[in-house]
């Protein structure tokens, strides 16, 4: 079992409140990603779960029992940081045996939680290998291998895959998606990447400031973000947020609109505009359209056989049904 629930905790540095009181319940199973920019709390706040920074207030439980004040090793949690942290000297299965051996743990259970774990993440020809005969990416799996074998109700990751370059970052992502499949424990995951979240998670956390702004499935974020921050946040590329006129003419204060919601059209449109910086990726195409009176470009997101050049001119309709609207509070208007 591995439920996670926080009541009401708060983090302060001195007199620094980094993470003001929240609540948050992660269920048994569930695979949750914590997102956001830099310095908006995501890794205090797995910190705190963990045991590795005090809980200034609040409570920590973990199955129904209180963990607030349980030392790290007690907790039944296992944590995959950003360095992979491995032994050199060691060969890949003694680094994974390691957490065991200092357990205590008879060699025969170690020597079949080593097998599952190798099984597991392909690393059973690497066994008797060493960490600098590796490569970034079996590493990692290496380090996760070391958290396999603890068995651990939960297991925290603390951007795992902030070291690779981004093929092996696309392949980590795939094997770790599919090691929750298989191993069906819960998995809590700290990143500021927002694609990784929405490619990996059963439910996203978006944090601000040590706020909590939204929780919930990746689709429902995408498709109802609650304010302008996380609609500006997830979805890549981002949003095209706009005031003044074009907000008013729906009823708003800001409105939101996607790229791929903005159709290209032959003539009129609601917006007109000059092609930019042109981004071809083969299959889309994404323009940055220069409409007068608005500070920044719109992006559209347009199939890849759309014949447009820098400077032509570009007429655009929003898909009515798609346009986000936002009151002066920056809070979704239904």
């Amino acid at each position: 079992m591995g439920r996670i629930t926080l009541e009401k905790v708060q983090k302060k540095f001195g007199e620094t409140e980094v993470i003001p009181p929240l609540d948050l319940t992660i269920e048994d199973g569930e695979f949750v990603v914590f997102v956001g920019p830099s310095g908006c709390g995501k890794s205090t706040l797995l910190r705190l779960i963990a045991g590795l920074e005090d809980v200034s207030s609040g409570e920590i439980r973990i199955d129904g029992t209180p963990a607030t004040d349980l030392p790290p090793a007690k907790r039944g949690l296992a944590m995959v940081f950003q360095s992979y942290a491995l032994y050199p000297h060691m060969t890949v299965r003694k680094n994974i045996a390691f957490p065991m051996k200092m357990a205590g743990m008879d060699q025969a259970e170690q020597d079949r939680r080593i097998k599952k774990a190798a099984d597991a993440l392909n690393l059973t020809d690497y066994l008797d290998r060493r960490p600098g005969q590796l490569s970034g990416g079996q590493r990692q799996r290496v380090a996760i291998g070391r958290a396999i074998v603890r068995e651990p109700a939960a297991f925290l990751f603390d951007e795992p895959l902030s070291n690779l370059d981004a093929a092996l970052r696309v392949g980590m992502r795939l094997e770790i998606s599919e090691l929750h499949s298989r191993l069906e424990t819960t998995m809590i995951y700290v990143t500021h990447d927002q694609v990784e979240a929405m490619t990996m998670a059963d439910k996203i956390v978006v944090l601000r400031a040590g706020n909590i702004e939204q929780v919930g499935s990746p689709l429902e974020l995408y498709r109802e973000p609650r304010n302008v921050f996380v609609a500006g946040f997830i979805g890549s590329p981002k949003m095209n947020l706009m005031s003044g006129p074009a907000a008013d003419a729906h009823g708003a204060h800001t409105i939101g609109i996607r790229p791929e919601h903005l159709d290209v059209v032959e003539s009129g449109g609601t917006f007109s505009g000059k092609v930019g910086v042109s981004e071809h990726l083969g299959s889309d195409t994404f323009f940055h359209v220069h409409v007068d009176a608005m500070e920044e470009p719109m992006t559209v997101r347009a199939g890849g056989e759309v014949g447009l050049r820098h400077g032509d001119m570009i007429h655009l309709e929003p898909q009515a049904d798609k346009i986000h609207r936002f009151d002066e509070k920056g809070l979704r208007i239904a």
